[in-house]
């Protein structure tokens, strides 16, 4: 049966984004926004001495820095991150995964594995799922 094979018991493994994309709290959202466009994803992890400190998405960019009148040339990540990174562990489900992320009102996901964050899932990861596998 389908459901019992290990990629219906770990969906999060599956559908997420392991090389985990990042940029410098420091950094003017420009560099953002261009990482985003050159690597093709909607939300980068922001990372300082050595760990996860905050996500930077376009929603980010748009409702805290556009809609705001920030300059993104001068206005830096940390101004617009969401902090604390929200995770969730690798063995959940996709409804779990889905819940959170209604729950918290985000549209991206650290996964962690043994508390390491492992990648990151998005909504559209999720559609693609729910879509090909299961219903919501």
């Amino acid at each position: 049966m389908a459901a019992q094979s290990g990629t219906m018991l770990r969906p999060l493994a599956v559908m997420m984004n392991r090389k985990i994309r990042t940029v410098s709290p420091d950094a003017a959202l420009t560099e953002a926004a261009g990482l985003m466009r050159e690597t093709r994803v909607g939300a980068l992890m922001v990372f300082e001495q050595g760990s996860y400190v905050g996500v930077v998405s376009e929603t980010d960019l748009v409702r805290k820095a556009m809609a705001g009148g920030l300059d993104p040339a001068q206005t830096r990540v940390r101004t617009v991150m969401s902090s604390p990174v929200i995770t969730i562990e690798i063995d959940r489900s996709a409804h779990d995964a889905s819940d959170l992320m209604a729950e918290k009102g985000i549209r991206h996901l650290a996964i962690t594995q043994d508390g390491q964050i492992v990648g990151m899932v998005s909504v559209r990861d999720l559609l693609r799922y729910f879509k090909n596998w299961g219903t919501l």
